[in-house]
């Protein structure tokens, strides 16, 4: 199996993981009446499925992400590309003389 498909189905499993433990924790705590709903409604379970399912979908493609991101070279290793180089500025002094008629305008 590549090794993008492994990562993919991993960090999947990890996020429904994830969403599952905080559906459980949602019920548990009975989050706005939710655990009365899910618990003890006659469709209660297809609702528990949804928030298990949607919120899993959420979790997996944020830790895939994460996974993703991590896997990036630190910036500062990372040769500059292209024909620009970085150029060191310097301050340069500029020197302003203000005549002594100067009138002020209103």
């Amino acid at each position: 199996m590549p090794q993008l498909v492994r990562l993919y189905i991993v960090n999947v499993l990890i996020g429904f993981g994830i969403s599952v433990a905080f559906v459980v924790a949602l019920v548990a705590m009975d989050v706005g009446g939710l655990g009365h709903l899910v618990l003890e409604t006659d469709m209660g379970w297809l609702g528990g499925l949804m928030l298990v399912m949607f919120n899993g979908v959420v979790f997996a493609g944020v830790q895939f992400a994460i996974a993703v991101m991590r896997m990036a070279d630190p910036e500062d290793r990372t040769p500059p590309r292209g024909r620009l180089r970085p150029v060191r500025m310097e301050l340069v002094p500029i020197r302003v003389t203000v005549s002594a008629n100067h009138k002020k305008r209103r």
